[in-house]
């Protein structure tokens, strides 16, 4: 046996060692699972519990967002129908830990320890009834355990049920103030239920894990969950948003129902949507003015929206709205204008906008210094406010510079750049260097070129650049200024506020899957599922 051949071996043989080593491991831990109770104290609750029952401290942040947001929904609902039965809205007082008949009836459709629902007994005034759900035998003891611990029998009730099934119970009546889904992955199979169970004009609170499919990692996946075609692009993030929000108003629009986006926000591994659910069928005729199909240039990163339908004011009637179909497409070849390169035409997404102003501004007057994450709620609801609302996806500084192969720009230069040519521009809180316009394409690949003549690029490194050769051999229609403007800087920045947040523990990220399930029940799972995919396989071709 030659030398390549006994090297060949040795590797062969390491490799399946390797894998004999990591599965007896794997095993070992799932035997060898500790059931001591763990200590957890967040906000003003405090639980145990054993084994692996999930629990993230990184979504400490999520936790006490959804607290202020659901205590402000409750303001706002109490002056709503304040106003029905009087001229003058009116809020009353109520107490945090106390029933009330006329209170907030919330569920936790996937409850896991308890945690949320006991810091929404113990820190959301004005509560009827909290069911803390989930569906494993081991989580809802936890929960009955953790319930008791911190004294709340009277506002929190435990449930053992399908989350899918519990709220399918409660679509004809008694239906739901606030529905919070906080899933491992993909929401998308609890939202047919969601939307029936929840009251008209409920809040709704909905999590997305599974970011690499909603950023264009997989988009045949993205499509069979969300209903949307996800695209690489560097506002990935946003467009993750926007495709949930799309979803969730498709699931609505079935039964009549429709959402008005209070807040979206992008942060760590997640994403989180704040909406409320409304019921009118005339509205829901609005949806395709709200949702659009993006056409992204794959060279240069630029983007292009065509909405599915527009709305106008009837010509007879200005009172009325007249729907109709966009002409199109929207782009005047199947390449881009600006660098040739081809389009790839993703979602629809909502392009509506995502924020509610008002209510936004309403949770930061309301933020606590008490809460663990004050200060980075604080950060980001500013960042939230000062973003254009009505402007679709961003482009990010160092992608514009690196398209170009040039030396990236300061911040405050390309935003003054922008207002100096009469354009509004901003900040997002979904990526620090996101650079929000309402500029069209064209102007902000003009005020790249002028940077270019201030700052020449290397013949080097454009020489075999298309794109880059391409964009930089246009004439710009107008010099542009780079003089500092008073309103480049953000206020949030200038207040020196925590908007970008550092990885906050060395294990940071969406963590592993509830391992409630153990011994027994999961071996047989991981022999099931061994061989799965070519088992598929061999029937597909069979087929």
């Amino acid at each position: 046996m030659n030398f390549v051949n006994l090297h060949t071996k040795f590797i062969y043989n390491f490799h399946n060692l390797t894998i004999f080593y990591k599965s007896i491991r794997f095993y070992s831990l799932i035997a060898m699972e500790s059931e001591e109770p763990q200590q957890i104290v967040e906000g003003l609750a405090q639980i145990q519990t054993g084994g692996k029952v999930f629990y993230n401290p990184v979504q400490e942040f999520n936790r006490d967002l959804s607290i202020l947001a659901i205590s402000t929904y409750g303001m706002l609902l109490q002056k709503e129908r304040s106003l029905k039965t009087s001229e003058e809205p009116s809020v009353e007082i109520h107490e945090c830990g106390k029933k009330y008949d006329t209170g907030l009836s919330i569920l936790e459709a996937l409850s896991a320890t308890g945690l949320r629902s006991i810091r929404y007994a113990k820190e959301i005034p004005g509560v009827k009834e909290i069911i803390a759900n989930d569906i494993s035998l081991k989580a809802v003891n936890d929960i009955k355990n953790n319930v008791n611990l911190n004294k709340v029998e009277h506002l929190v009730s435990p449930s053992h049920q399908d989350a899918t099934m519990l709220m399918y119970e409660h679509k004809r009546e008694n239906h739901f103030d606030v529905i919070d889904l906080d899933p491992y992955g993909c929401p998308s199979i609890f939202l047919d239920s969601t939307v029936q169970s929840i009251k008209n004009g409920g809040l709704l609170l909905v999590t997305a894990t599974d970011m690499a499919v909603l950023a264009g990692n997989t988009p045949e996946t993205c499509y069979s969950k969300y209903g949307a075609i996800s695209l690489r692009t560097k506002s990935c993030h946003e467009m993750a948003v926007r495709i949930l929000l799309q979803c969730i108003e498709s699931h609505a629009n079935r039964y009549g129902r429709y959402i008005e986006p209070l807040l979206s926000i992008s942060v760590d591994f997640y994403i989180r949507v704040f909406v409320r659910v409304h019921t009118g069928n005339y509205k829901c005729k609005y949806t395709i003015s709200k949702l659009s199909h993006v056409y992204h240039c794959t060279g240069c990163d630029s983007h292009i929206l065509q909405p599915l339908g527009i709305t106008k004011p009837n010509e007879k009637n200005q009172s009325i709205t007249k729907f109709s179909l966009p002409t199109g497409p929207f782009t005047s070849s199947s390449n881009c204008t600006h660098c040739e390169s081809p389009y790839h035409m993703g979602g629809p997404i909502w392009s509506a906008p995502i924020h509610n102003p008002q209510f936004v501004s309403e949770i930061l007057q309301s933020a606590s210094e008490r809460l663990g994450t004050f200060k980075r709620i604080q950060g980001v609801l500013s960042l939230v406010l000062e973003e254009l609302n009505d402007v679709p996806l961003y482009y990010t500084l160092q992608n514009l510079a690196g398209v170009l192969k040039l030396v990236t720009p300061p911040m405050t230069s390309l935003r003054s750049a922008i207002l100096n040519a009469g354009y509004q521009v901003s900040a997002s809180h979904m990526h620090k260097t996101a650079v929000k316009t309402n500029a069209p394409c064209k102007v902000v690949w003009d005020i790249m070129r002028c940077w270019e003549k201030l700052h020449p690029a290397s013949q080097k490194n454009i020489a075999n650049n298309k794109v880059a050769s391409h964009i930089l051999s246009q004439t710009s229609e107008q010099q542009h200024s780079f003089d500092i403007h008073p309103e480049a800087t953000s206020q949030s920045k200038l207040k020196g506020l925590v908007r970008y947040q550092l990885n906050p523990l060395p294990f940071w990220g969406p963590g592993s899957k509830s391992q409630a399930m153990v011994g027994k029940e999961k071996m047989q799972k991981s022999r099931r599922n061994q061989g799965k995919r070519k088992r598929e396989e061999s029937i597909d071709s069979s087929v």
